[in-house]
């Protein structure tokens, strides 16, 4: 009986190291088309210096939607996508500005201060269906606009970049 004893306890001593010889999970590489880098001030990577990601790891991450009117619409929209807070947090971001870039080369700055909950998110669906670079995508920084009227000005419209490509943390 001892014995027995003794085992399970080494068994689980074992386990438990185990765990702490694991080390931090980092970002998987992109295995399909990335539509999204992330440079700058960010302490999880997986191509070199940056974090890119294809469409299923944007996917994977927590998923947000909301309805709202935009002023490049025709009445009201469902938007889904991740928290621009959420891939923050997943890429490690330390820095206070995003400098966003379109596949046109269009560059705003915003705030890392608007990445807040019930903010903007990287919308990868609009309406359930993905956005063709023709049509705003495929990817859309979008604010819910007709939920706070603090998004409906022309500083937060300008920061609604659509066909987002890279972003750039910087300090």
């Amino acid at each position: 009986m001892p014995f027995r004893r003794l085992i399970m306890l080494l068994t689980f001593a074992f386990a438990g190291l185990g765990g702490l010889a694991t080390p931090a999970a980092a970002l998987d590489p992109a295995q399909g088309e990335v539509l999204l880098t992330v440079t700058g001030a960010i302490t999880e990577t997986n191509d070199g210096d940056s974090a890119a990601f294809d469409l299923e790891m944007l996917q994977g991450l927590p998923a947000v939607s909301f309805e709202t009117t935009t002023i490049w619409t025709e009445g009201v929209q469902t938007f889904e996508g991740v928290a621009l807070s959420d891939l923050l947090e997943a890429v490690g971001a330390e820095g206070e500005t995003l400098s966003a870039v379109a596949f046109n080369d269009y560059a705003v700055d915003i705030p890392a201060s608007d990445a807040v909950t019930d903010g903007p998110i990287i919308a990868y669906l609009r309406n359930g269906a993905p956005m063709s670079l023709r049509n705003n995508g495929p990817l859309w920084i979008v604010y819910p606009y007709d939920a706070n009227p603090d998004y409906q000005s022309e500083t937060i419209y300008a920061r609604s970049i659509w066909q987002l490509n890279r972003i750039e943390v910087r300090p």
